[in-house]
């Protein structure tokens, strides 16, 4: 934990933008360098122009492979493009329009010419593909939750969320090749040309107009549940406002502020300032204005492009994200009647068991995917998932007819179910997982790291369940051993290890020489020490073999 932690940031902690928005049409990435080539992780291509990681030529690079792959997938309908309030997303957002334009690609951006949230993009291209004709797809600049000084760009096909790895790899490797050509296959024209050329879409009507076809808006406004909103300097901030005014509600926008250096922000616990709203550290300013006494029953907060949520409540202070999935699981499907009785509830497999039980107890379906949003997508766009959760603080779920909202994390529909469920049930949403603690059991959770090589990584990324030895766990039986998740088979990239009443997961990193520990036991915290402390025996005989 940073010394700092938690504290407002200081004019030395500031990014400066002249030489963040400088470096990104200085700097020319050297695609021969791993550090400076287009790498799509689970949420886009992510990095600094600084670093020569997020510039100019990497953001036309990545576009015209976009171009590219949307027309040999025969997706000739509208763009949507979103911007969040990064000091990057501007620059790389006139890059994006120069190309498009440029290829004749019918690109749509907010008519306000303001921010966009991600979930906004994703109820947008839904929207429009419900109509049939030419399918539509998005392309968001947005890093989610990364400090100031990063930039980040991602592709939503026509089915709303996040890509998958086949187009993700696929348009990494085109821009790569267009990188290690100079540019020479890029087409791109002057940004007053191409602004002229680019459609306007009233993303936040639409969005806000919608929102009663998932949330009990009625309930809350009728309850006049009180609602603080901080929106973190992100993309939601005219979103909060527009919400209390169109439904009449009961809202306070605590900061409207805008400022790419995010100079009103918390430090977060290492001590670098990030818009990450499931952390109590950044989330600081509004845990205070709680614990002052102000008058609200929840508050809510949001990442840069308000695809995560952070839930706030008198009783409890800032809820652990999953506390809150179990939460929400457990009221939407006792308060949902248009969802299916097949309907399942879809969960990361590092999300806490706590999820397992509330599901079996509410007589459902889990399905248990690896970590990335995009493998609920399938079943959020079907209906046949109601519910699709992770432990970071990203969900999304159905309309109230038991049809498709978003299938990308919806930041803003999450913090509304809050306010939901206090109207409805008349108890906060901690109050109702302490309830299902006392019903399923109170488990401690945590997540640390442990060193590895860049060789040591490899291998447990191809791990098998024969390579474990072990045969118990922390004194209790092994149960199961998945290098797959069960809910769709996919490879998890990693092991998990299950015994009655724990489990550990262990993921490589993709950034540091390290690999993930998430661990949980319902036998309590001191019995979670020892799983994570056996876990790294047994990761470390698996790694030899």
């Amino acid at each position: 934990m940073h010394d700092r932690a938690g504290l407002r940031a200081l004019p030395e902690d500031l990014v400066d933008l002249d030489a963040l928005i400088g470096a990104y049409f200085e700097i020319k990435p050297d695609v021969s360098n791993p550090a400076q080539k287009v790498v799509f992780g689970t949420s886009g291509h992510r990095g600094s122009s600084l670093d020569g990681a997020f510039n100019e030529a990497h953001i036309l690079a990545v576009t015209q492979a976009i171009v590219e792959y949307r027309a040999a997938q025969g997706v000739t309908g509208p763009l949507f493009v979103g911007r969040d309030t990064h000091g990057l997303s501007e620059p790389a957002w006139r890059s994006v329009l120069e190309v498009l334009a440029a290829n004749g690609v019918e690109a749509l951006v907010d008519s306000r010419d303001g921010f966009t949230p991600t979930p906004a993009v994703s109820h947008a291209i839904l929207t429009h593909n419900r109509q049939g004709g030419r399918q539509a797809d998005g392309l968001l600049l947005t890093p989610s939750h990364n400090p100031p000084r990063d930039g980040g760009i991602k592709y939503n096909p026509p089915s709303g969320g996040p890509a998958g790895s086949d187009a993700t790899s696929a348009i990494a490797a085109r821009a790569n090749e267009l990188l290690a050509q100079g540019l020479a296959g890029v087409k791109r024209v002057p940004f007053e040309t191409a602004r002229k050329a680019v459609g306007d879409y009233d993303f936040l009507g639409r969005y806000v107009d919608d929102l009663p076809a998932v949330i009990d808006i009625a309930a809350i406004r009728a309850a006049k549940v009180r609602i603080g909103a901080d929106p973190l300097g992100g993309a939601a901030v005219a979103y909060w406002g527009a919400i209390a005014e169109r439904h009449a509600l009961d809202l306070t926008v605590v900061n409207d502020a805008v400022d790419p250096r995010w100079a009103f922000m918390p430090l977060d616990t290492d001590g670098k300032i990030r818009m990450d709203c499931s952390s109590s550290s950044a989330m600081a300013n509004l845990i205070g204005i709680m614990k002052g006494g102000a008058a609200y029953d929840v508050a809510t907060g949001n990442d840069a492009d308000a695809d995560r949520h952070g839930i706030v409540t008198p009783d409890g202070g800032l809820m652990n994200p999953n506390h809150y999935l179990a939460a929400a699981i457990s009221y939407l499907f006792s308060h949902r009647p248009g969802w299916g009785a097949d309907t399942a509830v879809g969960k990361t497999l590092v999300s806490s068991s706590m999820i397992d039980r509330v599901v079996s107890g509410l007589g459902r379906r889990l399905l248990e995917v690896p970590v990335g949003f995009k493998y609920f997508v399938p079943g959020l766009l079907d209906g046949s998932v109601g519910f699709g959760g992770e432990e970071s603080a990203g969900a999304a779920f159905l309309r109230h007819d038991g049809g498709v909202w978003t299938t990308d994390k919806d930041g803003i529909q999450l913090a509304l179910l809050a306010a939901e469920i206090q109207a409805v049930t008349g108890k906060s949403a901690s109050q109702l997982y302490a309830g299902l603690t006392d019903q399923y059991g109170a488990p401690a959770y945590a997540r640390v790291d442990a060193p590895a090589s860049r060789e040591e990584k490899a291998r447990l990324s191809k791990l098998s369940p024969s390579d474990v030895s072990a045969k118990t766990l922390a004194g209790e039986a092994i149960t199961d051993i998945l290098t797959a998740a069960p809910g769709n088979g996919e490879a998890i990239g990693g092991l998990k290890v299950c015994t009655q009443n724990a489990w550990f997961a262990a993921r490589p990193s993709g950034t540091e020489d390290v690999y993930k520990v998430y661990a949980e036991s319902f036998l309590g915290a001191d019995h979670l020490k020892q799983v994570q402390a056996e876990a790294r025996e047994v990761v470390a005989g698996a790694l030899k073999g």
